[in-house]
């Protein structure tokens, strides 16, 4: 090993030094293949040819010190740079022969120095190659790079294509110590037994819980990056049976411009086994509306108004107004925004929807377009303990930021609802229920289109279930689950917002927009899966500890209301609710009640839900009994 030391430290000489051998060797081939003759070196040919071969070695040296080619690291090159070899080597060929014509200097025919750079190509490739095999192979690896007593884990990969060439590539370069890559899964029966990259292809699908058992995998790269979202699932269900840790890669738009695929892979996320297929939108009817106007998003700074943002800039926005109270997140979604995209006008506001003169100061300065509310308290156990907060964010600030719509002419307005708002149980949904009385309200007597969009929960938002989850696996458990049976309707946070910018394409005033959330799922279901795609088994090594429903939370969500009816629109995963007969008169007066909680000086909670369920008729308090029963 210290000689390989040794000789690296005069690379370069060593590498001109085997050039030559290769240039010289390939000009005596060429002459005893092109005469059919063995040469003598004392004729007179022989000498001129050796004379001009001297030659010949500085002029290839030339063109291989301008390409550079000497400074290429031999451990990292491909087929890209072994091309070049072959092309520099024609190129010096030809240029010979140019030398040749112009000053009859050349001594080997135009046909001898192309046979002759053929030759010396495949002879400079071919050294390359060993050498290369030679400095990543184990022995070498471990005598000069790391000495490292570390357990390899063995690695199964699924997919065969270019992802897993590139990963593949990676491990044997850089991380062979780490990984023994025990074969690789495709369903392309055809291709059983080849290899990728020197990995051999050992199975389907089907095969994967068995190669799992019987070579004691210790991880999975699914390395798949165009697969529909069944397949996929259907895939990653089976390795959660294998109880083998899973790393994904993400889909192809996440990965365009990210040109290290090893380091795109990550952690499964619930989203890869929920098998939702991707939305289809109409952009260009989304474009008309979104293409140089002036948008005002509320609670711009959370996980749907920040998503509204980012999709809504790619449509080229004459500005976007990014309103919200908590600055932190404000901040970091507006320089994330205008890092990607410094041609659109973005501001960024500090406001609370609470104050009626600071939202009629920002409409009177920028005079938005479209308006999309998503501020608002969220978060269902909280809210049982403030009530009273929740009707002045919820209530009062969507009534303040309607009625600023109205004042300035907006064009349309975005209520973004909630599935809590069906049948509400707890505070925030009839909150929520409220707000959509007052949009429907409020379209009858106002030249805006008010609408709302109502969808369940998403994937990864603040408050969200799933991330709790992935802390709680992180730590060693216990996972919490409120209830063995709770079940929730979920999308992604992209998708929850493509289909709300879609549906503000359709919306003609007065709408309630209800988005297709799928099957609901069961919430311990989902957190059995989480803990067995992080190698973990459930119960054995992270606990689920069920804690019991949360004030205010059901057993099941609804989305639509008993007396509501359903309405196809152009989109299969967008309907619309049958409106409300509610006047703004009426509205007045449920607000009127709200005020006089309001003004009181010592509330009980027990008062504010008597008086929610006045103004709020489909509200009530959870009944888990009867909730059993009818399932």
């Amino acid at each position: 090993m210290e000689k390989i030391k040794k000789l690296s430290r005069y690379r370069d000489i060593i590498l001109i030094i085997l050039d030559c051998f290769c240039i010289v060797f390939a000009y005596y081939l060429g002459t005893v293949l092109i005469t059919d003759s063995v040469l003598c070196f004392s004729d007179y040919y022989s000498k001129r040819l050796l004379t001009s071969i001297i030659g010949y070695i500085f002029i290839y040296e030339i063109i291989f010190h301008i390409a550079k080619r000497h400074k290429s690291i031999i451990r990292y090159e491909d087929g890209k740079d072994y091309i070049i070899y072959i092309i520099l080597c024609l190129l010096t060929a030809l240029i010979l022969a140019v030398m040749k014509a112009i000053f009859h200097i050349n001594v080997a025919t135009v046909k001898m120095n192309l046979l002759a750079a053929l030759i010396i190509a495949m002879m400079m490739v071919a050294y390359r190659i060993v050498a290369r095999y030679i400095l990543v192979s184990d022995v070498i690896n471990k005598g000069l790079l790391t000495k490292s007593n570390k357990i390899q884990k063995k690695l199964l990969i699924i997919g065969a294509g270019n992802a897993a060439h590139e990963i593949i590539k990676t491990i044997h370069t850089n991380f062979k110590e780490d990984y023994e890559i025990v074969g690789i899964i495709d369903d392309n029966t055809k291709r059983l037994n080849f290899s990728v990259s020197g990995v051999k292809i050992i199975g389907n699908r089907n095969d994967i819980i068995r190669i799992c058992k019987e070579n004691k995998v210790d991880l999975i790269f699914f390395s798949i990056a165009k697969i529909d979202n069944e397949n996929k699932k259907e895939i990653l269900n089976i390795c959660q049976q294998t109880q083998v840790k899973v790393r994904v890669l993400p889909g192809i738009r996440e990965i365009i411009n990210d040109k290290d695929i090893f380091d795109s892979l990550r952690d499964v996320e619930i989203e890869d086994i929920l098998g939702r297929e991707a939305v289809k939108l109409d952009n260009e009817n989304i474009e008309q509306l979104l293409h140089n106007k002036t948008i005002l998003v509320t609670g711009g700074g959370g996980s749907i108004g920040s998503e509204l943002c980012r999709q809504i800039v790619k449509y080229k926005p004459e500005k976007l107004v990014i309103l919200d109270i908590y600055e932190n997140s404000l901040y970091d979604v507006e320089l994330e925004l205008k890092m990607k995209y410094p041609q659109i006008k973005i501001d960024a506001v500090i406001a609370s929807v609470r104050d009626k003169k600071r939202l009629t100061e920002i409409f009177r300065t920028y005079h938005p377009d479209l308006v999309f509310h998503a501020a608002a308290h969220k978060h269902v156990p909280l809210m049982e303990n403030s009530p009273l907060e929740a009707i002045k964010n919820n209530v009062f600030g969507t009534y303040n930021v309607v009625n600023s719509c109205d004042e300035f002419q907006v064009k349309k307005f975005i209520l973004i609802s909630t599935d809590k708002a069906v049948n509400p149980t707890n505070i925030m949904g009839a909150t929520k229920r409220m707000c959509e009385m007052l949009v429907q309200a409020k379209n009858k007597v106002s030249q805006t289109e008010y609408v709302a969009v109502r969808f369940g929960n998403v994937l990864g938002s603040n408050g969200s279930v799933v991330p709790l989850f992935k802390k709680q696996i992180a730590k060693g458990g216990p996972v919490t689950v409120t209830d063995k049976e709770i079940t929730r309707f979920f999308m992604t946070i992209p998708e929850a917002v493509e289909l709300v910018l879609q549906a503000m394409t359709y919306a003609k005033g007065g709408e309630i927009f209800v988005l297709d959330m799928g099957e609901p799922v069961k919430i311990y279901d989902l957190a059995e899966s989480l803990i067995k795609l992080s190698g973990l088994v459930p119960n054995r090594d992270i606990k689920i500890e069920i804690t019991g429903l949360r004030p205010g939370e059901k057993l099941y969500e609804e989305i639509l209301m008993n007396e509501e009816g359903l309405e196809k629109t152009r989109h299969d995963k967008i309907f619309v609710a049958e409106p409300m007969e509610i006047t703004m008169e009426e509205i007045v007066e449920k607000l009127g009640k709200f005020e006089e909680l309001l003004e009181r000086k010592a509330i009980s909670i027990t008062e504010v839900k008597q008086t929610m369920k006045q103004i709020v008729p489909t509200f009530q308090e959870p009944n888990h009994v009867n909730e059993r029963k009818e399932e």
